[in-house]
């Protein structure tokens, strides 16, 4: 035995079309709360959204907030909700979960937003060094006729004398160093000591030498006395 199929009231059945037309629904403001509770569970964020800013006059918070909570947990998780709600009996304030909705969601993109930044700006940085790190060939053009020379015009001469100017000054420099003079002052001071520790003649040799070399010269400077 069969029994027979309900028919569909008249509410019900413009709730089902209600329900599945949600993406054409605007203002709702003559619609009874009782209907709204049965439709707007079905909105998604985007849906529920256009429908409020849609409707003018009404508050629908009664029946919108519960659904902002659950839109919340969904997106941002059930302890950051529970976060919220500790903090706002903390501070004895209320919010709506669509105000709280849309300012997580606003914190959130300006992280990603920044985040986003300083990854763009590591890899501007990255390449900048990476072609600072390229090797790059040029070719060499020789110089023109009618242009002077880099130094001055007067080629490979005035360079060795620029070169020999500044080798006179390094020694100078140089000689006239703390290190040269103190290595002078140690030189001439051994030999002072050198020249005081040789040993000196005695007189009777100096004597000596003194005799014969007189002897030596009259014999060399006289003549031979001749013979009668």
């Amino acid at each position: 035995m069969e029994f027979p199929r309900k028919v569909p009231t008249l509410v019900e059945l413009c709730l089902q079309t209600a329900i599945s037309n949600l993406r054409y629904i605007g203002d709702v403001g003559e619609v009874d709360l009782y209907l709204l509770k049965d439709i707007l569970p079905h909105c998604n964020i985007d849906q529920l959204t256009h429908i409020e800013n849609s409707t003018q006059g009404r508050d629908l918070s009664p029946v919108t907030d519960a659904l902002w909570k659950r839109f919340y947990e969904q997106q941002f998780g059930v302890e950051s909700a529970n976060t919220v709600i500790k903090r706002m009996k903390q501070k004895k304030v209320v919010f709506k979960w669509r105000q709280l909705f849309e300012a997580k969601t606003k914190e959130r993109e300006e992280a990603q937003n920044k985040m986003g930044e300083k990854l763009k700006q590591r890899y501007a940085e990255a390449q900048a060094k990476k072609q600072s790190c390229q090797i790059q060939i040029c070719s060499k053009i020789p110089p023109s006729a009618g242009k002077r020379s880099y130094w001055g015009g007067g080629g490979p001469s005035s360079m060795s004398n620029a070169k020999g100017n500044l080798m006179k000054k390094a020694k100078l420099e140089y000689l006239n160093s703390h290190e040269v003079k103190v290595h002078a002052l140690m030189r001439r001071n051994a030999s002072q000591r050198n020249s005081l520790s040789q040993p000196s003649l005695p007189c009777s040799t100096r004597q000596n030498n003194f005799l014969q070399s007189n002897s030596a010269s009259s014999s060399k400077n006289g003549k031979p006395v001749a013979r009668k």
